[in-house]
């Protein structure tokens, strides 16, 4: 249904806005407009037919009258801030138009009906008749082109925002990466210094994570359970850091198949843990690390031992980018909690699943492509 409803607001976009349609879009204007106009004057004179005659007669006079304003004017004089400019035009136009509406009747729209030997030919009483089909008709297309144009600079402000904030999620997504090796890279060092026969083993789990963070997190979103196992992944890296000195719990529950998630979420928070939790406790240490999926809503519960007597820190450059992101992927569908309970810290983090959009999506929902944009 969803789908659907996006295939049609694309094709109507596409009629609305592509170069392809703008003959088509006149057209149809104009028929409405003219038919409009002739059923009008049948409350007060003549016939439909004869009407729709007039207003035929009329038609280039419409045109010329009102397209130099929506293709001129307005671009030109109005949409540049010169608003004094704009009004004194438009009442220079409108006397104008009354001396162009009586020529136009005086010299074509009569000798016309006289030499289609109409009876009833008027020739001045229906002065202020034309005048008013012709300032409206003007009036019309005037507020079409200007509702074009502020819907196209709508666009580009959309796209401009759009561009933005792809360049900061990447910047963000940038700046994690760094972190995480460096911590991730440390460790392994110590162990290589040691000749640990684990060292391979470090580097294979290291060789996945690496793999995962150039090639996986380019994409939008990724599948939750790979995002779990690249967790599991970082926790096994520390834990032979640690040896039996930590205590660790690792748990996932609820269906985390076919889910997914924007990249590097809830890593930083992990990583957080070990680096101004765990790592300063003089006592053992321990983790814990719970992940659930109810009805496309995760929650991840992150808790850590820690020394009472050392704030955590809640501001690290990895949760600092990971908030930020949160921000900007999931807007009013997350909730992040982060508490001191002083020997221990909890993250708590939830977020609706099914509520990512990528900008791209975003951007062909409320705003399509602003490529080939005519009026």
């Amino acid at each position: 249904m969803v789908a659907g409803n996006q295939m049609g607001n694309s094709r109507y976009n596409e009629f609305i806005f592509s170069p392809r349609y703008r003959v088509l879009r006149h057209v149809i204007f104009w028929v409405i407009d003219l038919t409009i106009w002739a059923f009008f004057w049948t409350l007060y004179h003549h016939t439909v037919w004869r009407n729709l005659v007039h207003m035929l007669i009329w038609f280039p006079v419409f045109v010329l009258y009102s397209y130099p304003l929506a293709y001129l004017v307005v671009p030109k004089v109005l949409l540049k801030g010169k608003y004094l400019w704009f009004l004194s035009i438009i009442m220079l136009w409108g006397v104008a138009g009354w001396f162009i509406n009586i020529s136009y009747r005086t010299f074509v729209f009569i000798p016309i009906q006289e030499a289609m030997h109409y009876d009833n030919v008027s020739v001045a009483s229906s002065w202020p008749g034309s005048y008013l089909c012709m300032s409206t008709v003007t009036g019309i297309v005037l507020i079409i082109a200007i509702f074009k144009q502020w819907i196209i600079k709508q666009r580009e402000w959309m796209k401009s925002q759009k561009e933005k904030i792809t360049a900061e999620i990447q910047l963000l997504k940038a700046q994690v990466h760094p972190h995480f090796l460096f911590n991730t890279l440390n460790n392994i060092y110590s162990f290589s210094l040691e000749g640990s026969p684990k060292t391979p083993g470090l580097i294979l789990k290291l060789s996945s994570l690496l793999s995962y963070m150039l090639y996986d997190c380019k994409a939008d979103e990724v599948l939750l359970e790979k995002e779990a196992g690249i967790m599991k992944d970082y926790i096994d890296l520390e834990k032979e850091r640690y040896g039996n000195k930590i205590e660790i719990s690792w748990s996932v529950e609820g269906d985390i198949k076919d889910k997914y998630i924007a990249p590097l979420l809830m890593l930083p928070f992990l990583e957080n843990a070990f680096k101004h939790g765990t790592s300063e406790q003089l006592d053992k240490p321990w983790l814990n690390v719970d992940i659930s999926v109810r009805q496309n809503i995760l929650k991840c519960k992150i808790a850590n031992s820690k020394n009472e007597f050392v704030p955590h820190s809640q501001n690290g450059i990895g949760v600092n980018n990971a908030k930020k992101r949160l921000d900007f992927l999931y807007p009013n569908n997350h909730e992040l909690k982060m508490s001191d309970e002083g020997n221990f810290f909890v993250v708590s983090l939830l977020i609706d699943l099914k509520s990512n959009k990528t900008q791209d999506d975003i951007v062909k929902l409320f705003v399509p492509a602003t490529e080939n944009v005519s009026i």
